[in-house]
């Protein structure tokens, strides 16, 4: 499951653009990952300048993401800068490019420690995690 929480500025994205923001997110992941729309979770956390501070100063344009990855991990430095890229291009539309400052990082769980719905989550690429893809929910195996 990725779960990211996004840590922003009250008012900067209307429901709408947490829709598609949340959209491109889950894309990313279906699309390069095979993984189940059903693991992505988005949270919006709006926060006052006041409680939002960068360098010691508050900021009122800034965006900070957080992206927990459990479902699947990397070693491999290759594949680590590519996420990062492709990643940067997803959110560019969303931050950067319409003026707000965003720092972005990914922390890495221990798959082990992770239960949906009460059930430990199949194993990648078996035919049980091609059931949860196609079926886009936790299904007993």
């Amino acid at each position: 499951m990725p779960l990211w929480t996004i840590y922003h500025p009250p008012g900067a994205y209307t429901p709408q653009q947490k829709q598609q923001f949340s959209a491109d997110i889950t894309g990313f992941y279906t699309r390069y990952g095979n993984l189940p729309a059903f693991y992505v979770v988005t949270v919006f956390q709006e926060i006052d300048a006041d409680s939002f501070y960068i360098g010691g100063e508050p900021s009122a344009a800034s965006v900070r993401i957080k992206a927990d990855h459990i479902a699947v991990h990397t070693d491999d430095p290759d594949t680590r800068v590519r996420t990062r890229q492709i990643l940067a291009r997803i959110l560019a539309p969303h931050t950067t490019d319409r003026g707000l400052y965003c720092e972005f990082h990914i922390d890495e769980t221990p798959r082990d420690l992770w239960v949906l719905d009460g059930m430990a989550p199949p194993p990648l690429k078996s035919e049980a995690h091609q059931l949860w893809v196609q079926e886009n929910r936790p299904v007993p195996y």
